[in-house]
């Protein structure tokens, strides 16, 4: 599995990038969400990665974040949402503002997607809810938390996300990571299983 790649940006089209790593170009398709974190030609950039195999194509998706990575392989893990479909839905803004209509219902946000039906829209809301929070999360605080702990700012941002406290504490235990993107995104992951 390539979990990421990290190189200079060779090609940055409106699907897709080229990363070059030690001379070998990778092509990545990518969100609008993602792109727009994707620097210039010429930069450099690590981006998150998932690989799809298939009988005919090995096709890889970046990335900017994990949480972004996450979400999309909860996305395709619904019935009839394959990869081109997640990236559209995960083109229309942020992940948190994605998880914000998961937990509200929002099926308007998730059909202005190109390929994104009712019935899709409804199956998504229905599949992923209880996944993200049943209820609509606050804005992310650092209320209560001390300095730049991180451990304190990812518990702030889950519980913004609707996790109970109870739960922040079961999916932050055993989480490892110096950033609270990553300590979030390691909860997500264990919230999925």
């Amino acid at each position: 599995m390539i979990a990421l790649v990290s190189g200079t940006v060779a090609v940055r089209r409106a699907d897709h990038v080229v990363i070059d790593c030690g001379g070998v170009g990778y092509r990545l398709a990518v969100s609008t969400e993602t792109l727009r974190h994707v620097p210039a030609v010429g930069k450099d950039v690590l981006l998150h990665t998932h690989l799809v195999v298939r009988d005919d194509a090995l096709q890889l998706y970046g990335f900017a974040t994990e949480e972004e990575r996450e979400l999309f392989l909860m996305l395709i893990s619904v019935q009839s949402v394959g990869p081109k479909v997640a990236l559209a839905v995960l083109s229309g803004g942020p992940p948190r503002e994605l998880l914000k209509a998961l937990a509200a219902g929002d099926t308007g946000r998730l059909q202005a997607a190109p390929g994104v039906g009712k019935r899709t829209a409804e199956r998504i809301i229905v599949e992923l809810r209880e996944k993200v929070g049943a209820t609509v999360p606050a804005p992310l605080t650092v209320s209560g938390a001390v300095g730049d702990d991180p451990r304190a700012l990812a518990r702030d941002g889950l519980l913004g996300l609707g996790y109970s406290p109870v739960e922040v504490d079961e999916l932050l235990d055993g989480a490892e990571g110096e950033r609270p993107e990553d300590l979030i995104a390691h909860a997500l992951r264990t919230a999925r299983r």
